[in-house]
């Protein structure tokens, strides 16, 4: 697995989501960091199967990070889903938390130590002492999604003020961050300034802004290319 430390105050990574093994070629190469399996069809954290999500981790290889959700927390114990998408070979598995309490987040984590992110749902809102618990049950990070793909943006749903709590509050516990939810190329310059180690797209890098159509990697290029020049300007 890539050695994945947060990076603080390096750039925001690039992280794009894909259905298949075709999507994860076009993601990598206009130069995604991160490749993250998911299922637009099924909503936010719509899990693939696992042959699909072991088919894009062996396509990718050693050539960029990868993960994949293994789910929205409800209807599956979190640890169970856990376990069938680390078996994939995927670097990093994705689940959303939800209530869990602390017994099931050690759970979920130690069925896949050092790879697991809790995702959080921003119309929830964010308790700030969410990535302490992720941390100390063994998580690996913690992201910010929109339950929602209706069109309203991450930034719609929670503050400026509110955001950057939850990256600090992420970087004290050493744990990675990622910001997602509705992003357009538009959204990065000021979610690249409130420095997390990950900002998750899909809808707004595929044909027609439309996440349940094919990725287009000439917008994947371009968001590669605002991140790069966001990091330019801060160290101007």
């Amino acid at each position: 697995m890539p050695e994945v430390e947060p990076t603080f105050s390096a750039p925001p990574r690039l992280l794009v989501s894909v259905r298949g093994p075709d999507e994860a070629l076009t993601a990598l190469q206009a130069g995604a960091d991160l490749i993250d399996a998911k299922d637009p069809e099924r909503g936010a954290l719509g899990a693939l199967p696992p042959e699909t999500v072991r088919a894009i981790a062996a396509c990718i290889g050693d050539h960029a990070v990868t993960s994949a959700v293994a789910g929205d927390g409800t209807g599956t114990e979190i640890a169970a889903a856990v376990a069938m998408i680390a078996a994939t070979g995927v670097d990093f598995i994705k689940i959303a938390v939800g209530s869990a309490d602390d017994a099931a987040l050690a759970q979920a984590a130690a069925r896949a130590p050092g790879r697991v992110i809790g995702v959080l749902f921003a119309e929830d809102g964010v308790a700030l002492d969410i990535p302490a618990r992720l941390a100390a049950a063994g998580f690996r990070g913690a992201m910010i999604d929109t339950r929602g793909k209706a069109g309203i943006a991450l930034p719609a749903l929670l503050t400026a003020p509110q955001l950057t709590a939850f990256v600090a509050a992420c970087r004290a516990q050493g744990l990675m961050s990622g910001l997602a939810g509705a992003l357009t190329l538009a959204d990065i310059p000021a979610l690249a300034g409130l420095a997390p180690d990950y900002l998750g797209f899909r809808g707004g890098l595929c044909q027609g802004g439309n996440r349940r159509q094919a990725l287009d990697g000439a917008r994947v290029a371009q968001a590669v290319d605002a991140l790069r020049t966001c990091h330019r300007a801060d160290a101007a």
